[in-house]
């Protein structure tokens, strides 16, 4: 595996950033700039970040986001998680082989007591709800204070390169995620009543109603507030399959972190389980840092995710296996295959249907879980609470934006600073951008023959109209009222003919427009295709392989030139093409990598030894609590004595939803259950933080 730095990137700007020098495993490297520890070693090649104590099995970033602790390292002699934490100058980092020990401590240090803070409203994340809620409050005058973990606010924002879906006038749909996380950071942070705490953590909701929080990772302190706003997010479902907790398993959000944000490229071939929306566009984003994506794979009969973010992979060349799961990843220190399996309608494995395929990372994206648990917490202490975005309701970030803006106003109300009243309109919008996709429609072949026409490749219903704002001639048509209908070409019904701009290719998330120009050959018409990768410059007169929005090969036809995202074109290039007028209107792509990328080994990888592990901080396996539920346990807490899992650093936040789905799978319905008893923290910290002593 050859991890490196990205030089360059379709859409991202790389900017040169100052070198941190630090040692790992007493070697000098280097680190660039507010750079976490995992992504500055993973940069050097690292992927094992040391070893576990039950059975030395060898431990990898697998979260990237604070939730797990599988990246556990030892900074300066402190544990640390390598995700959270940022490389500082001469910096000693260490792999933790075993339990991590305490570190030593010179003299008596003195301690302070815990500062008190009341504000009308907290808002905990700073993500696409949170930032939307505190620009609204802000602009009733309501003083609020929002926290996040995070370095930069934005969220999941930050990861974010394409463009976004919705509604553009509601949530600046047709903009890309990276663009609207710092448009929401630069409003939210305009007013003067709204503080802002970055890289601090809400560690628990007492029973008194107030919050604790570590504020840059030292200070602790208690905050009250009159409306506290859960706009935590979501935190991504784990897997059990055989050798799920391998270096190399990584949840999709942690790929796009490391990708998008910190420009490490950590693998060269990348294979990806589950077909909604975060796997689709992950694994795009890969294409797009020049990774090979060898494959996808969705358990149910169709990708739950949008088509058009399906069709953009398969045009690309990506095989996406529909009804298979992942049965094992394959390696010794780290993943080298993975061996994937057809499935039945149980979602069981179908003996003799394994195939394995080369890589050398596997991106897990099967759902996300709302980060629920201070709004449970604060609830159960008579705090007002109200949850926002994905940690209310998981959808995407359109909604979650919209979703903040509306709770801004509830909060703004409720403390007096407002009569206003949640607009209908408002509702609507938002019931509007959370609805799942729809249904498929039937387009009507291509068929026109002069004159130049935009080509439509989309066809399923999802709430989407940014390319009905940008036509001069004002010839896409989508009703106001629902914006998941499928936008329609008005022609010659308006009187007006199209002008050929391409504004359209360029602002459509999907880039699922194209365009037919048969004005100076209708048997060889040009077709003007939307590019957003790099690679090996496109070339006029070169060979390109042409596909339909299926992923269907048409041919190979002549690039004619190339407009490349020059100013205002936003990383959107624009490939024309000359072809056929057989197929001018069915091409919606150009094939990015080759189909051997795609083939199976001759022979399938055998399973590792061992069991799936559901509790990766305690590594208990699947086996062992199916045991305890066929012995008649019912009570996770008891379980959890038992064989320890749900008892590692993470909090059970990643096991306690697999133990759930053990149940049942083994007929034991969620009513006959009793759930574990959730930790007063629900993020762990040094307990010297509580009594005002810094890093030793």
């Amino acid at each position: 595996m050859a991890t490196s730095r990205l030089e360059q990137h379709p859409i991202l700007t790389v900017v040169p950033r100052a070198d941190v020098p630090f040692t790992w495993e007493g070697q000098p490297c280097s680190a660039k700039a507010g750079e976490v520890i995992a992504s500055a070693v993973m940069a050097h090649g690292t992927r094992v970040f040391g070893h576990h104590h039950r059975d030395g099995s060898p431990q990898g970033l697998y979260c990237a986001n604070g939730q797990c602790a599988q990246c556990l390292v030892s900074a300066d002699g402190v544990p640390v998680k390598a995700c959270m934490t940022a490389v500082r100058p001469g910096m000693v980092v260490a792999r933790v082989d075993g339990l991590p020990l305490p570190p030593a401590v010179d003299g008596v240090r003195a301690l302070r007591g815990v500062e008190r803070l009341e504000v009308p409203a907290l808002i905990i994340g700073g993500g696409p709800a949170g930032l939307a809620a505190a620009k609204q409050l802000g602009a009733y005058g309501v003083r609020t204070l929002l926290i996040d973990d995070k370095d930069r606010l934005g969220g999941k924002l930050v990861l974010q390169t394409h463009r976004f879906f919705g509604s553009i006038n509601a949530v600046y749909a047709g903009t890309r995620g990276i663009d609207i996380a710092t448009r929401l950071a630069r409003e939210a942070t305009a007013f003067e009543t709204t503080s802002v705490w970055l890289e601090s953590t809400a560690l628990a909701v007492f029973d008194d109603g107030w919050v604790g929080v570590l504020q840059g990772g030292e200070r602790y302190v208690l905050v009250k507030p009159q409306v506290l706003l859960n706009a935590a997010g979501a935190r991504e479902k784990a897997l059990a399959f055989r050798g799920n907790t391998l270096p190399g398993v990584f949840g999709a959000g942690a790929f796009q972190t490391l990708l998008n944000r910190d420009l490490v490229r950590v693998a060269e071939r990348v294979f990806v389980i589950g077909g909604g929306n975060v796997g689709l566009i992950t694994a795009y984003h890969a294409l797009q840092g020049g990774v090979q994506v060898v494959g996808l794979v969705e358990a149910a009969a169709e990708c739950g995710g949008y088509r058009v973010h399906r069709d953009k992979l398969l045009r690309a060349g990506v095989p996406i296996y529909t009804s298979h799961t992942v049965v094992s990843a394959n390696g010794t220190a780290a993943v080298e295959s993975v061996t994937t399996a057809r499935v039945d309608e149980a979602f069981r494995p179908i003996e003799g249907s394994e195939r394995s395929f080369a890589c050398d990372a596997v991106l897990v994206a099967v759902g996300l879980d709302p980060v629920d648990e201070f709004t449970a917490k604060a609830r159960a202490a008579g705090l007002r609470v109200i949850a926002a975005g994905d940690t209310d309701h998981v959808a995407e970030a359109s909604a979650a934006i919209f979703g903040g803006k509306i709770r801004g106003l509830e909060i703004a109300r409720e403390l007096g600073a407002t009569d206003d009243e949640v607009p209908t309109d408002w509702l609507r919008t938002a019931e509007v951008l959370r609805a799942k996709p729809g249904a498929t429609v039937a387009r009507e072949p291509f068929s026109a023959d002069a004159g130049v026409h935009p080509v439509f490749h989309c066809d399923q219903e999802i709430p989407c109209n940014p390319c009905t704002s940008v036509c001069p001639q004002g010839l896409i048509h989508i009703d106001e009222d629902d914006i998941r209908q499928v936008p329609r070409y008005l022609g010659e019904a308006v009187a007006a003919a199209c002008l050929g701009c391409e504004r359209c290719l360029r602002v459509c998330p999907g880039l699922a427009i194209t365009l037919v120009d048969q004005r100076k050959d209708a048997a060889f018409p040009i077709v003007s295709i939307p590019f957003e990768f790099d690679g090996a410059p496109l070339r006029e007169g070169e060979a390109v392989t042409v596909l339909d929005a299926g992923g269907e090969v048409l041919g190979n036809v002549e690039v004619a030139r190339v407009r490349p995202a020059g100013r205002g074109a936003d990383g959107t290039s624009i490939v024309k093409v000359r072809a056929p007028a057989a197929i001018a209107g069915r091409i919606a792509g150009l094939r990015v990598q080759e189909p051997s990328v795609g083939d199976a080994l001759e022979r399938y990888q055998p399973q590792l030894d061992g069991d799936d592990v559901v509790c990766r901080c305690e590594r208990v396996r699947a086996a062992a609590l199916r045991g305890c539920i066929r012995a008649g346990e019912r009570d996770v807490n008891a379980i959890k004595a038992l064989t320890r899992a749900g008892m590692g650093a993470c909090g059970a936040k990643t096991c306690a939803p697999l133990i759930a789905r053990l149940f049942a799978e083994e007929g034991v319905g969620a009513g006959e259950v009793t759930p574990g008893v959730r930790r007063p923290l629900f993020v762990e910290v040094r307990l010297g933080a509580f009594a005002g002593v810094g890093e030793p």
